[in-house]
């Protein structure tokens, strides 16, 4: 559903440097030249999950948090952490 990827992006998007507009279209150019019949809901949250990590990995972290159903702060802080490991290499 189109709105309720546009509803979560916003709302993951919220206060931040971050046009969730612009990574919805996105991501609706790419399932259409995918020029697949299906693709599932999963693939959608991860598409929309990996452009958000590109930019702000607050709005990633809020829009993950829903999607993957985090269930703890651990789970959070497992998340948080791998996104401080992949930087740490990023800048070597």
């Amino acid at each position: 559903d189109k709105n309720k990827l546009r509803s979560g992006l916003i709302s993951a998007c919220q206060k931040r440097p971050v046009d969730a507009e612009a990574i919805a279209d996105e991501i609706e150019l790419d399932i259409k030249n995918a020029m697949r019949r299906e693709i599932t809901s999963k693939e959608i949250g991860e598409a929309a999950m990996e452009k958000l990590r590109e930019r702000d990995d607050v709005a990633y972290v809020r829009f993950a948090s829903v999607h993957r159903e985090f269930k703890d702060i651990d789970t959070f802080a497992k998340e948080i952490s791998s996104l401080r490991k992949e930087e740490e290499n990023a800048k070597r």
